[in-house]
């Protein structure tokens, strides 16, 4: 029998925002050397919100969401990220919290040893009380979901740049995120397979109340977003609410 991967993801959680960044700044280097990337940024996302984050290329996007993603220390300002304060936070509660973060990542990061069904099944084995056939069925579903049904066995090397994102995209699902974070997801894919992958995201999101947090220079998929968030030189310059434009044309 099929297996529908949204309906078997974990139930939404009720409660506050999952992301909550107050007076958030950020530096590298030090001394001569030091330079402000992120400026006082302020930012709410809140369960089941797409929100997609825009801006020239070296104003501060990815690093922002590593430090959302508990990849980074936080060195001034408050971050909290579904209900957990990240500023003075250890090392063991960050690896705790990333659990809970799906990522999607530019590189793709996919483990060359391991076949895509395996790549993608390591997000499954975040998933407690899954078994393992469970977690295989559940990888193959989502990379069904992501167009890649053939390509189960295939090790990284055997797939394009595209298809590899795919498996990449599929991976950070299989975990059943509550909150998900992609760097230009869409970055590597046609019209027709970053449409299809957004959609997948959207669908988390509404379906299961995930927090998605998207840094795009793709202009094909701002009609996905619930909010376009601006940064230019390490600031947030303008939040715009997608949602009045997308019930217009719904």
């Amino acid at each position: 029998m099929s297996v529908d991967p949204l309906a078997t993801a974990t139930a939404p959680q009720q409660g506050g925002p999952s992301v909550a960044l107050r007076g958030l700044s950020h530096w590298y280097g030090s001394g001569a050397m030091e330079r402000q990337v992120l400026q006082g940024i302020d930012l709410e996302i809140h369960p089941g919100e797409v929100v997609l984050l825009t801006g020239p290329s070296g104003c501060g996007k990815t690093t922002l969401l590593t430090l959302v993603g508990a990849l980074r220390q936080v060195q001034e300002g408050s971050v909290r990220v579904l209900g957990q304060e990240l500023l003075d936070s250890n090392r063991r509660q960050r690896q705790r919290l990333r659990r809970q973060i799906g990522m999607i990542f530019q590189g793709h990061n996919l483990l060359g040893f391991l076949s895509a069904e395996q790549n993608v099944q390591m997000g499954s084995d975040l998933l407690p009380d899954l078994g393992y056939r469970a977690r295989r069925d559940q990888a193959r579903e989502w990379l069904r979901a992501v167009g890649l049904g053939d390509h189960l066995g295939k090790l990284p090397h055997d797939l394009s740049g595209g298809q590899k994102q795919r498996v990449a995209i599929a991976r950070a699902l299989a975990s059943h995120p509550r909150l998900l974070l992609a760097d230009e997801p869409t970055a590597a894919l046609d019209s027709r397979s970053g449409r299809e992958v957004v959609e997948l995201l959207r669908g988390l999101a509404r379906e299961q109340g995930c927090a998605v947090l998207m840094v795009t220079h793709d202009p094909r998929i701002l009609d996905v977003a619930d909010r376009l968030v601006r940064m230019e030189d390490g600031c947030l310059q303008e939040q715009e609410d997608m949602r009045p434009l997308v019930n217009a044309t719904a």
